[in-house]
């Protein structure tokens, strides 16, 4: 399992390839020298970069940050102006990415937030990455319309982060819906929170 590409930097090699280990064999796989090997680098590289088990999650934890935002592309989501059906559309879109062509990633995900589950200080840094995501939410959803925005955020966020789950990890997993079901759900949602 080689994620070297040309371009990226060592940081990035190192957590992406430290994404693909927790994605593939679980925290326990995570090690630094296994993040070395599946990097394709020389021994001890990935401890120059993060040099304890701590730094190493951080590093995986901002990288995925960064990687995912790519991937769900809030930014390209439709003016909220456009509707409803718009909004339902595109954020579907952005999930069904994750579901299918960036599973491993979401699967990463869940092991980070496992593992700050037991570690405060991962905790922290885990919940500002997120932090960011959930105020480019707020502002899309007081866009369209909501009058609380910060309850409205939790909802969409649950209902998204329950799918993706259930999906990828849970009792779903043997049937990813597609995106003109997610929409579906997605519509729906939106017109009990915003009540049009």
């Amino acid at each position: 399992m080689s994620v070297r590409t040309p371009s990226a930097s060592r940081a990035d090699l190192v957590a992406d390839a430290a994404l693909a280990l927790l994605a593939e064999r679980g925290m326990r796989g995570l090690t630094h020298r296994a993040v070395d090997e599946a990097a394709g680098l020389p021994p001890g590289s990935t401890s120059n970069v993060a040099r304890t088990r701590q730094a190493l999650l951080e590093l995986a934890v901002r990288r995925h940050a960064e990687r995912e935002a790519r991937v769900l592309a809030l930014g390209q989501l439709p003016d909220p102006s456009e509707g409803l059906d718009a909004l339902a559309e595109g954020v579907a879109r952005a999930v069904h990415r994750l579901l299918t062509r960036d599973r491993a990633l979401l699967i990463a995900r869940y092991e980070l937030a496992l593992e700050a589950t037991r570690r405060p200080e991962l905790r922290a840094f885990y919940d500002r990455a997120g932090a960011v995501f959930r105020e480019e939410l707020a502002v899309m959803l007081t866009a369209a319309g909501s009058a609380d925005p910060g309850r409205h955020v939790l909802s969409l966020v649950a209902w998204a982060d329950g799918l993706m789950f259930s999906c990828a990890a849970g009792s779903f997993s043997a049937r990813i819906p597609g995106p003109e079901d997610i929409r579906t759900g997605l519509r729906e949602l939106l017109t009990g929170l915003l009540g049009r």
